[in-house]
């Protein structure tokens, strides 16, 4: 098991490998569909500062957060794996969440680098990990709102790092 704590620096990155358990801990922020395009617009306005999100070295978990707990949404939805190469540019280091990325995604995870981490959907295991919440943008967006977690030991598995991925060839969109 590999620990890390947020916020998190590119030879950590370096480091990870594909199947690597790691358990994070620090801050991470959670957002999807509604959000994360959002956020990107915020990034390459300039803008992000205005909403006191900072996203360099930071961990993006593909979920909303409910009073019923989080769990991974699929990243591979067009707004969200969308997001991950300005994400990625802008500092996040590691994205989380279910499902298979296409190639072009993969290439950028690489360039930017970053890696994709996928954890089960397991609402209750999660909750516990979770120490503190509180939305850090978007409000109107209810539970899918970007909401900024902090956390200790919560656990994922690398499935993207460094050009390579444990899914087999997808194109994006695909």
């Amino acid at each position: 098991m590999i620990c890390i704590q947020t916020p998190i620096g590119e030879h950590e990155v370096e480091k990870l490998q594909i199947g690597d358990q790691i358990e994070i801990s620090g801050v991470i922020y959670c957002g999807r569909d509604a959000v994360l395009p959002k956020l990107v617009r915020l990034i390459e306005s300039g803008d992000l500062n205005r909403v006191g999100v900072n996203v360099e070295g930071g961990v993006i978990f593909h979920t909303a957060v409910s009073p019923a707990g989080i769990g991974p949404t699929s990243s591979n939805k067009v707004e969200i794996e969308g997001s991950i190469p300005a994400l990625s540019k802008a500092g996040v280091r590691i994205h989380i969440g279910k499902g298979a990325l296409g190639s072009e995604t993969v290439e950028e995870l690489r360039k930017y680098h970053s890696v994709f981490a996928v954890t089960p959907p397991v609402s209750a295991l999660f909750s516990d990990k979770i120490v503190s919440r509180r939305v850090a943008a978007f409000r109107e967006e209810g539970m899918e709102a970007l909401y900024q977690l902090e956390v200790r030991g919560f656990p994922a598995i690398i499935a993207i790092a460094h050009g390579k991925t444990i899914f087999g060839p997808r194109q994006r969109g695909g």
